[in-house]
């Protein structure tokens, strides 16, 4: 495996808590962040549902202590307040003390704010600030910024697996001796173009989504931000570093079949869960739990469905769950959301419920958990898949 890639600090917020205190509480509690639309008006209020971060831009400004004039966007707020908590959870009072990276990752940038001036910019030059903002990499650079990082920056814009290919950068980065500790992850905020978009590839439902429910309609859209913080074995012996979990394996592949629909058979979910294995150097038994993408999509469940059981068997495939029905799906902050989850189903040994499901699919003999389950969990497969065919598979374990 060569080094190891520890991870020692994670930071989160989402429709279901900010903080990884709060995420926990709703995780065990049943408590999901599904809700009507209030950020902003949209002719799909009351029809939809979302996973809307209850904070105002104005009270995440107040809550980072930043000015009311900050040309900061929700996204690069949101990113903010995650990468704040990851860095402090990781004890880093130096942020540059070693070679330190961000790894970076969102699909709408600032669009929730640079769509409302798109037609009166040149009425507005007051707006004008914005328009930067529209950048994916603007996000980054204004996380790195606040906290106060002098070394490389990236972003990584690969839709909804997104973050996973951050963390995957990140993890390269230290394994090639690039770099010694690199903060991943990913944010997004909620915005008129992506639900409009998601309404036009009608995959959105008009009511609570139900992962791998024979009767799924389709998703609801979340925002959240959440970071991890990942180090050298050589920077965790030197600082005594308590460490979270590991970076155990990794894989990246691509459908190469449809824009927005994955395959038929799961080839590109099929090929990164194995890459991950093979990276992990761990045998197929012993993952424990299977933080699934998800998306109650009848399109993603079913070829992420026939995908598992080609990885693991019929009849073989290990206990899984998706959490996206808790916080909707946070598109390039999904991975990370998620890769906070999988450690904290392996620090407590618990495995997170599928909420809301019902009926299973008539495809396969597959039944996701369906209440929180206690389980001595070792490894997690979380996978993510975007469009463009983009999938990638993280696995993480135990300390």
């Amino acid at each position: 495996m060569g080094r190891q890639i520890a991870i020692t600090g994670m930071g989160i917020i989402s429709s279901i808590g900010t903080g990884v205190e709060e995420n926990l509480h709703s995780l065990t509690t049943g408590k999901h962040g599904i809700s009507e639309i209030s950020l902003f008006e949209t002719r799909h209020a009351g029809h939809i549902k979302t996973g809307e971060i209850r904070l105002s831009n104005k009270e995440l400004l107040q809550k980072l202590q930043l000015s009311e004039d900050s040309n900061a966007t929700r996204t690069a707020l949101l990113g903010m307040v995650a990468a704040r908590e990851a860095v402090e959870h990781a004890g880093i009072s130096d942020i540059n003390a070693y070679r330190t990276g961000l790894i970076s990752s969102t699909s709408v940038g600032g669009m929730d704010i640079t769509e409302k001036y798109f037609y009166t910019y040149e009425d507005f030059p007051e707006k004008q600030k914005y328009i930067d903002a529209h950048d994916a990499g603007n996000s980054s650079l204004m996380i790195a910024e606040d906290l106060g990082l002098k070394g490389l920056v990236s972003t990584i814009s690969t839709a909804c697996s997104s973050a996973a290919n951050a963390i995957m950068m990140g993890a390269k980065l230290i394994k090639n001796g690039v770099l010694d500790r690199v903060i991943v992850g990913g944010t997004d905020s909620l915005s008129k173009f992506t639900l409009n978009g998601f309404s036009t590839l009608m995959i959105l439902t008009d009511s609570y989504n139900t992962p791998f429910d024979n009767d799924r309609k389709g998703l609801n859209l979340g925002e959240a931000a959440a970071f991890i913080v990942l180090e050298s074995d050589e920077v965790v012996k030197k600082e005594n570093k308590k460490v979270l979990g590991y970076l155990s394996g990794y894989g990246n592949a691509n459908d190469a079949h449809h824009q927005t629909a994955s395959s038929e058979n799961g080839q590109g979910a099929f090929l990164a869960m194995e890459k991950a294995l093979a990276v992990s150097g761990l045998q197929k038994e012993e993952i424990d739990y299977i933080n699934v993408h998800g998306t109650a999509t009848p399109n993603n469940d079913l070829s992420e469905g026939i995908a598992m059981i080609r990885i693991f068997g019929e009849g073989q495939v290990p206990d899984f769950s998706s959490t996206k029905a808790f916080t909707g799906h946070t598109l390039a902050a999904a991975a990370a959301i998620e890769a906070v989850y999988s450690l904290l189903a392996i620090q407590h040994n618990l495995i997170f419920p599928n909420l809301n499901f019902k009926t299973r699919m008539e495809e396969f003999d597959l039944t996701p958990v369906t209440a929180l389950k206690q389980k001595n969990i070792h490894h997690v497969l979380s996978n993510s898949f975007g469009f463009g065919g983009n999938c990638s598979t993280l696995i993480f374990s135990g300390s």
